[in-house]
C-alpha cells in the first residue's frame, strides 16, 4: 500500500518562491477551500507532476514554471511503502528528476524516461491513468472510467488486479517469437544453403565420373541450342547477317581464287625469271670461252653459234612470257582494287551489326560456363577422395541444421501456446471473470448508498449494461450528469475497495476535485459523506470545494487557499 505523507511545492503555476506544504496522512478528512483561482486544485497538479511528470490538467511543461519568477519550479512528495520511506524530488528550471530511498538516491539511468518507467513499475505500480482513477476524481480534465475506450478500462482494470505483468510477459514473450522466427529464418537459409553446396558437390562429382567425348558433346551441343536463343532475339541483325552472306560468301570465294591465281601468275613469273638468269648466264658463258672448262676441249665456232641462238631465242621467248605476266598482273591488280572496295562495303555492313551486337548485353552465363567446364574437363583429375569427404562434411552439416530445425520449431510451437495463454483472452480474461462479480456488486452497494437504484454490469470487454427497474437497458451516456457523477463515484469507490484487496495500488489517499459542486444535488452530497464516512481509518480524504453550505459539515481539518500579491499560498 502507497501510504502518502507529505506534498510541497514552490514557483509552481501560482505559487511564489515559498515552499508550500501538505500533510496527507495527518487527518482522515480535510476540507480545502478558497476562492476561484486561488490555488485549491495546484496541489492536484503538484502530485501528479511530482510522481509523473505532467499534471492533472492539461496543462503544458512550460506554463506549470509561474509566470512571475519564471524558474525554480520545485516539487517534493514523499510517501512509504512497507517499510522504505521514498521522496521524489522534480524541478523545472532547472530540470531535476531523483528518487531517494531512505534517504539515499537510487543511481539515475541515461534517459529520464527510463527513471520514470522505474519509478512507475517498480515502486508505486502505478500509471497516470490508473491514478486518475482510484486517487483523483475531479471535474476539470478528468477522465471518469465509464469515458475511456475498451482498451483505456482494461489498462486500468489490469493494473488494479496487478495482472499486468501478463501483459508485460506477452511483450516478452513478441520479442522473443521474433528472435526465434528470425533464427528460424536464419536456420532455412543455412539448410538452403547447405542444400545449394550439396547438389553442387553431387554435380562436381558426376562431373569428375563423366569426363568422357560424349560428354563434351553434349555440352556442345548445349551451347549450340543456347547460341539458336540468342539469334532468335536478335532479328534484326539476322536479317543484316542474311543480305552479308549473299554477297560476302561469294566474294571472298573471289577474293580467294584471285590469291591463288596471283600467287600462281608469281610463281609462274618467279620461274621464268629465274630461266632468264639461266640463259643469260649460258650466253654469257659461250660468249667468253673457247674451251671447255670441264673437258678441256675446244668449243667451235658452230657449236658457240647455236648455242648462242638458242638462248637467244629462249631469251625472247621468256621476255615474252614476261611481259605477258606483267600485263596479267596489272589485270589481276586491278580487279584485287574492285575487290577492295566490295569488301569496304562489306566491312560497313559488319560494322552495323556489330553496333547491334553491342545492345546484347553479354552472352549467356551458362555459354561461359560450359566453356569452361569444357575447357577444365581434361586437366581435371580422377581423385575423387577429397571431393567425397567433403561431400560427407555437408551432410553432416545438414543433419546438425536439421535437428536445430526441430528444436526451433518446437520452441515455436511452446511459444503459440503461451501466446494464447497471455493474450487478453487468455488468463488475464480468466481473472478478470472472477473479479467481474466483485466489481459489479461493489459499485452497485455503492449505487445503492448514493440514491441511484439501478443494477450496473460489466461484461468481459469492459462494455456496461444498466438497468433500472421497470425500465429496458441503458448505458452510460443515458444518463444526466448527476447520475454520471454518482456511477463515477461508485467506480472510485469500486476500484480502491479492489486495488485494497488486492493489495496492488492501494493508497491512503483520495482527492475529490470540486466533486460537490458539480452536479451532485443535496441528497447526493449527503450520502457522498455517509461513503466518506464509512471508509477505513487509514484512508486521508481532501475534499476541494468552494461551496460554503460545506464548511459547515463537520470535517476534521479545513484548508483555506488565498492569493496574495498575485501568489497562492496557504491561509495561517
Amino acid at each position: 500500500m502507497i501510504q502518502f505523507q507529505k506534498l510541497r511545492y514552490k514557483n509552481f503555476l501560482s505559487t511564489g518562491n515559498n515552499l508550500t506544504e501538505l500533510n496527507f496522512d495527518t487527518h482522515p478528512t480535510t476540507l480545502v477551500v478558497g476562492q476561484n483561482g486561488s490555488g485549491k486544485s495546484t496541489m492536484l497538479d503538484a502530485l501528479s507532476f511530482g510522481l509523473f511528470g505532467k499534471p492533472h490538467r492539461k496543462i503544458s511543461k512550460s506554463q506549470l514554471v509561474n509566470s512571475i519568477n519564471q524558474k525554480g519550479t520545485l516539487v517534493e512528495v514523499e510517501f512509504a511503502i512497507g517499510s522504505q520511506q521514498y521522496k521524489v524530488i522534480r524541478g523545472i528550471k532547472p530540470n531535476k528528476f531523483e528518487i531517494w530511498v531512505n534517504g539515499n538516491m537510487v543511481n539515475q539511468v541515461s534517459h529520464a524516461r527510463e527513471y520514470q518507467l522505474m519509478l512507475e513499475n517498480n515502486i508505486i505500480k502505478l500509471n497516470h491513468k490508473s491514478f486518475h482513477q482510484i486517487v483523483v476524481l475531479g471535474s476539470s480534465s478528468f477522465v471518469p472510467f465509464m469515458q475511456l475506450t475498451s482498451q483505456a478500462r482494461r489498462d486500468v482494470i489490469e493494473d488494479l488486479l496487478d495482472i499486468n505483468v501478463f501483459s508485460k510477459m506477452n511483450g516478452l514473450l513478441k520479442e522473443q517469437v521474433s528472435i526465434l522466427k528470425e533464427k528460424i529464418n536464419d536456420n532455412e537459409y543455412q539448410i538452403n544453403l547447405v542444400n545449394t553446396k550439396i547438389n553442387a558437390q553431387k554435380k562436381y562429382l558426376r562431373d569428375l565420373n563423366a569426363v568422357t567425348s560424349q560428354q563434351k558433346k553434349e555440352k556442345q551441343e548445349t551451347i549450340k541450342g543456347l547460341q539458336e536463343q540468342i539469334k532468335v532475339l536478335t532479328d534484326n541483325n539476322s536479317k543484316l547477317s542474311a543480305d552479308l552472306e549473299d554477297k560476302e560468301a561469294p566474294l571472298l570465294k573471289d577474293i580467294e581464287d584471285l590469291s591463288q591465281k596471283m600467287k600462281d601468275l608469281e610463281d609462274y613469273a618467279s620461274q621464268f625469271k629465274h630461266e632468264q638468269k639461266d640463259v643469260v648466264k649460258k650466253a654469257k658463258f659461250f660468249d667468253k670461252h673457247d674451251i671447255c672448262p670441264t673437258c678441256e676441249q675446244d668449243i667451235s665456232k658452230d657449236i658457240k653459234k647455236y648455242h648462242l641462238e638458242k638462248c637467244k631465242t629462249k631469251a625472247e621467248t621468256i621476255s615474252v612470257a614476261l611481259e605477258m605476266y606483267d600485263k596479267q598482273k596489272k589485270k589481276f591488280e586491278d580487279k584485287k582494287e574492285a575487290f577492295d572496295v566490295m569488301m569496304d562495303c562489306i566491312r560497313a555492313w559488319q560494322s552495323n551489326i556489330n553496333g547491334n551486337n553491342r545492345e546484347i548485353a553479354s552472352i549467356n552465363e551458362s555459354i561461359d560456363r560450359l566453356n569452361r567446364e569444357i575447357g577444365n574437363i581434361d586437366e581435371e583429375t580422377g581423385d575423387l577422395s577429397e571431393a567425397n569427404a567433403e561431400l560427407e562434411k555437408l551432410r553432416v552439416s545438414k543433419e546438425g541444421l536439421q535437428e536445430t530445425k526441430y528444436k526451433l520449431n518446437e520452441q515455436a510451437s511452446y511459444d503459440r501456446v503461451k501466446a494464447e495463454l497471455l493474450k487478453d483472452t487468455g488468463i488475464k480474461t480468466k481473472i478478470i471473470k472472477q473479479y467481474l462479480p466483485v466489481i459489479n456488486n461493489l459499485t452497485n452497494e455503492f449505487l445503492q448508498t448514493l440514491d441511484f437504484f439501478v443494477h450496473f454490469n460489466l461484461n468481459e470487454a469492459f462494455e456496461e449494461t444498466i438497468r433500472s427497474r421497470h425500465r429496458d437497458a441503458f448505458s452510460y451516456d443515458s444518463f444526466s450528469e448527476g447520475e454520471k457523477q454518482r456511477i463515477d463515484l461508485s467506480l472510485l469507490f469500486c476500484w480502491r475497495q479492489i486495488a485494497k484487496m488486492k493489495n496492488s495500488v492501494a493508497t491512503n489517499l483520495l482527492l475529490l476535485d470540486e466533486t460537490f459542486d458539480s452536479s451532485l444535488d443535496e441528497d447526493g452530497i449527503e450520502n457522498l459523506m455517509k461513503i466518506i464516512s464509512s471508509l477505513s481509518e487509514d484512508t486521508n480524504v481532501f475534499i476541494i470545494s468552494h461551496k460554503s453550505e460545506l464548511e459547515d459539515a463537520h470535517f476534521a481539518r479545513k484548508i483555506e487557499f488565498v492569493k496574495e500579491r498575485n501568489f497562492s499560498k496557504i491561509k495561517a
